[in-house]
């Protein structure tokens, strides 16, 4: 099976927007050592993996303000929610 780089581009997308929800900044969280690159491809693997892209999708729309917490399905909780608080 073949990965098309829109599979790949869709989500990473979907972890940027749902941490950038969070009022989370991973390219600032990787810049402060926060991050490392390989967590980062880490997280857009996992989400990958993931069958929550719809309900991610559908949350995401409906957010009007920041987020205290991430999607109940979001597989990057954990990172998103430490990241979050630092």
């Amino acid at each position: 099976m073949s990965v098309t780089c829109s599979e790949i581009e869709r989500h990473f997308w979907l972890t940027r927007s749902v941490a950038r929800v969070m009022g989370v900044c991973l390219s600032k969280a990787m810049a402060q050592g926060r991050l490392s690159p390989d967590e980062y491809c880490e997280m857009v693997t996992r989400c990958r993996s993931g069958s929550c892209r719809e309900s991610c999708q559908l949350w995401l729309a409906s957010r009007t303000e920041l987020a205290e917490e991430p999607p109940e399905e979001c597989l990057h909780r954990d990172v998103l929610k430490r990241l979050r608080q630092a």
